[in-house]
């Protein structure tokens, strides 16, 4: 299947619910595993920074290979499972995500 073939998914956004990007499922999918593989349940939860470390060991290769925009890819699922309630933000500074 070429690239732009690709199953795609409709990508939300919690900060700012009218933005949607279409993105390639296979790629988010596998970001979505990793995060949330990692991810706490209970407040007070990772800052990305923290997420970004604990999910390099994990991720999937052959959709990141040598973690290649894992970091736009964790911020866009990030969003996209707040707006869908799955995680939630903390009230804390550095803000800091965990699993609802």
């Amino acid at each position: 299947m070429a690239k732009d073939e690709a199953e795609k998914y409709l990508m939300e956004n919690a900060v700012s619910p009218d933005h949607k990007v279409r993105v390639d499922k296979a790629r988010f999918m596998a970001m979505k595993e990793a995060v949330l593989a990692v991810l706490p349940v209970e407040a007070p939860g990772m800052t990305p920074a923290e997420l970004r470390e604990a999910i390099r060991p994990i991720l999937s290769q052959e959709h990141f290979p040598g973690g290649e925009k894992a970091g736009w890819w964790m911020k866009g699922v990030q969003l996209d499972l707040e707006f869908k309630g799955i995680i939630a933000r903390g009230s804390t500074k550095p803000v800091k995500i965990y699993k609802l």
